[in-house]
């Protein structure tokens, strides 16, 4: 399963995948698959990885699981493919852009694949699901591996933005050393949530705003 993952990512994650409880992950995520359907497709599982490289990482998001409709998931959190409609969540993102940058942007698409091959790790802390049963993979070990690549990241690189959107997010913090990157945290931008405590965060200019002080390109949002 993780022979997709690029050589820079595997070698820094190695020892992670040789622990047991990563062996009894592949297996459940394999038997998952062959008995139910899942998304995204198994080929896509580790996309945060494969368009983000490990080099060239500045921005991190953190998700909750992938979408759970068909066709929608595509391996990046909030993303979904080209010609599905666009989510409540990314739309309440897509309307805080606009705002906190000050331009009229009018997407037609809903796929992150720009911003992943920024630098942004659109990572979702569960990388499966299946149809149409949101979190039904929460209980694999998924989280146990990617809190590992968190604290990787936090570890191994500086000057890194962690964007922690909703509770859920924001328990991530204890992973990351706040000492060396910048971490940003709001209300979820579902719709559920957003209008008291999504809007105005302004997060993007902020994250942009520091990379550019620390010597690194801004994300083109």
């Amino acid at each position: 399963m993780f022979e997709t993952i690029p050589s820079e990512w595997k070698n820094l994650l190695n020892l992670e995948f040789e622990k047991p409880y990563f062996i009894q992950l592949e297996e459940n995520v394999y038997a998952e698959y062959e008995n139910f359907t899942c998304f995204p497709p198994k080929e896509l599982i580790f996309n945060a990885f494969n368009l983000c490289s490990f080099d060239d990482l500045k921005v991190v998001i953190i998700g909750q699981d992938p979408y759970h409709g068909v066709g929608e998931a595509n391996g990046l959190c909030f993303s979904v493919n080209d010609n599905v409609k666009i989510p409540p969540s990314l739309r309440n993102i897509y309307t805080e852009i606009n705002a906190d940058l000050n331009r009229i942007m009018l997407p037609t698409s809903g796929n992150l694949e720009h911003w992943a091959k920024q630098g942004v790790l659109l990572l979702n802390a569960t990388l499966s699901v299946r149809k149409d049963e949101a979190n039904s993979h929460k209980y694999l070990d998924w989280q146990k591996f990617t809190d590992a690549v968190i604290q990787k990241i936090s570890d191994e690189k500086e000057h890194v933005v962690f964007l922690l959107w909703g509770s859920f997010a924001q328990k991530k913090i204890k992973f990351v050393d706040e000492s060396k990157h910048f971490v940003l945290q709001s209300g979820h931008p579902s719709f559920a949530h957003s209008h008291k405590k999504w809007f105005n965060n302004n997060h993007f200019s902020k994250t942009n705003n520091y990379l550019i002080n620390n010597s690194l390109d801004a994300i083109d949002w």
